[in-house]
């Protein structure tokens, strides 16, 4: 039994006097010593053949024969390793020219509905925000617009299958409604975000575009108010001096109209684009209906105020003078690259 012993005591000598010089050998080092046919293990293996009275003696010897060769292993390796970092430090070339890296940027549609965001948040609205995925009543009905309007059909509004009722926003009110139910006047907000027509037959030729509406309610809030804002918009968000507004119709406001931008015909580009008025349609808006107010738990009797809303890739269209609405959804990165520069 005594042979068990010395042989232990003989591999413990061993480690101790073992210098690995570099990485190669302290690996092997550890496959001798450590590895799972090592001497430790073999050793370890011995234990049954060890008297009862000696086995603890014995188990001691192991733990120190493996924390010995576990301790040298790891100071020999963090050194090699050490060494290795400073060696490739020392080759490295810090003068040389490092390798360009290309710099992304916002789409123009994220920047154009970010200034449109700054310009109102300068104006007090702040920003609210709701479901992409809306139901019936705060997508339709509180909005004012009964069950045989044209934008209910299935050929217009994407309506989900597994969830009867359930439908993509076809435009950011919804947002409005849901603020109206749950805050009450004074309310000053803008709802920038996604929304869902089947509209492969219009001019945008896809089905998702994004919008931004926009919602002031108060006591005393008049049509006054409403031009007054739209004027400082567009001063701010395209240097007009001057707008117009067109009587037009929304379920959702009584009065309506149409804003349009003075933009002039002392240009062949102004001329092509204003069709020869020199005027630009840029968003729609209007006193909201009294019907929309009482429907949100808001007193039409004491409260009024006034919405807007607009398509943030026709505001694109304008700012970086894009003469197709599909190149911002054709992720060309040739087209998306001209704008890098300016954002």
């Amino acid at each position: 039994m005594s042979d068990i012993f010395e042989k232990a005591e003989l591999v413990l000598a061993e480690i101790n006097a073992q210098s690995p010089a570099n990485a190669a050998e302290l690996e092997a080092f550890r496959i001798q010593y450590l590895g799972t046919k090592g001497l430790i293990k073999g050793l370890m293996e011995e234990m049954r053949n060890v008297p009862n009275e000696r086995k603890r003696d014995y188990g001691q010897l192991m733990n120190r024969l493996k924390q010995d060769a576990e301790t040298k292993h790891d100071a020999l390796k963090e050194v090699f390793e050490a060494q290795a970092q400073n060696a490739a430090g020392s080759a490295l070339d810090l003068s040389a020219p490092g390798e360009p890296v290309p710099l992304g940027s916002r789409h123009p549609v994220a920047v154009t509905m970010n200034r449109i965001v700054e310009i109102f948040t300068r104006m007090g609205f702040s920003v609210a925000d709701g479901p992409e995925i809306e139901d019936d009543w705060h997508n339709f009905t509180a909005m004012n617009t009964p069950e045989d309007h044209p934008a209910r059909d299935m050929q217009d509004t994407f309506y989900v299958v597994d969830a009867p009722g359930m439908l993509l926003r076809t435009h950011t009110s919804p947002v409005q409604a849901r603020v109206m139910e749950n805050r009450q006047p004074p309310i000053r907000i803008i709802a920038p975000g996604r929304v869902y027509r089947n509209e492969t037959i219009s001019t945008r030729s896809h089905a998702q575009f994004h919008q931004v509406e926009g919602l002031y309610i108060d006591e005393g809030v008049s049509f006054a108010d409403l031009k007054q804002t739209l004027l400082y918009f567009a001063q701010e968000m395209f240097g007009a001096t001057k707008i117009r507004l067109r009587p037009s119709f929304f379920p959702f406001t009584e009065p309506s109209a149409e804003m349009d931008i003075w933009l002039g015909t002392d240009t062949e580009k102004n001329y092509r684009l204003t069709k020869g008025t020199g005027w630009l349609e840029i968003l729609g808006c209007g006193m909201v209906d009294p019907q929309v107010l009482e429907n949100c738990g808001i007193d039409s009797k004491k409260y009024s105020g006034f919405a807007f809303g607009m398509g943030i890739e026709r505001q694109a269209l304008r700012l970086y003078e894009i003469g197709d609405i599909r190149l911002l959804f054709e992720n060309d990165v040739r087209f998306l690259r001209q704008f890098a520069a300016a954002m």
